[in-house]
């Protein structure tokens, strides 16, 4: 099939303005070094490693803060900057293992293994670990009033309460996978000569894992356009 070239003219775009505008804020850019050790099992078993490709997989990434900044405010909502925080990170290494075995002109074998980890690590905004600092808006304490019973003014009613409380719902950080750089060393457990096979690889990995912490925010797009 013949490619006809085709004639393209810019176009109008349909804009209106906002003042306002919410996206996804990033607060930090951490890199992690995740150590893990594992045995996996190999059947048929193995007589040489030709091949290990790997992937990393997270499962849970969790920014907990610990430490507040008290010094900003806003009346009713009380948003609070955290200056400290602990992100806690589960996920797993995929590992896909290419193995030849003892068999002359035999297929190359494939071993697909899931190698979990989990951890955590501390984000300080004395180190300078935040581009910006997360935000989190405070919830009020539940209150109540009491009334007096109009028939008796000595004692209160028992029938009649006033409740109050307030609840901020905020926008969770989260995050999002950048880059791994994979170092491993695989070696069986049990030491075998030339031509001999194994059944058991053990591998120690170190991995540097780099993440963005996000959280969704307000921007003033007004405010921004001053600066």
């Amino acid at each position: 099939m013949t490619e006809v070239p085709l004639t393209n003219e810019p176009s109008t775009p349909f804009a209106t303005f906002a003042r306002f505008i919410k996206v996804p804020a990033v607060l930090a850019e951490p890199t992690l070094q995740i150590v893990v050790e594992a045995d996996i099992a190999l059947d048929p078993p193995a007589l040489e490693i030709k091949r290990v490709l790997k992937d990393i997989f997270l499962t849970q990434c969790k920014l907990l803060p610990v430490a507040f900044r008290d010094d900003i405010r806003t009346p009713g909502l009380s948003p609070r900057e955290a200056t400290r925080a602990k992100l806690f990170v589960e996920g797993f290494i995929r590992k896909k293992i290419e193995y030849s075995t003892a068999d002359c002109n035999g297929v190359i074998r494939d071993r697909i293994a899931d190698v979990p980890f989990s951890g955590f690590t501390d984000l300080r905004d004395d180190d300078d670990d935040f581009f910006l600092l997360p935000l989190l808006g405070e919830s009020s304490r539940s209150s109540s009033s009491r009334f007096i019973n109009q028939k008796n003014s000595t004692i209160p009613r028992q029938d009649q309460y006033f409740f109050e409380n307030s609840v901020f719902y905020n926008e969770q950080p989260y995050c999002e996978l950048v880059s791994a750089n994979f170092f491993e060393l695989d070696f069986s457990p049990n030491h075998v000569d030339a031509n001999e096979t194994f059944n058991k690889l053990r591998e120690k990995i170190v991995v540097d894992l780099s993440l963005t912490v996000l959280q969704v925010r307000q921007i003033d797009l007004q405010t921004q356009a001053k600066k």
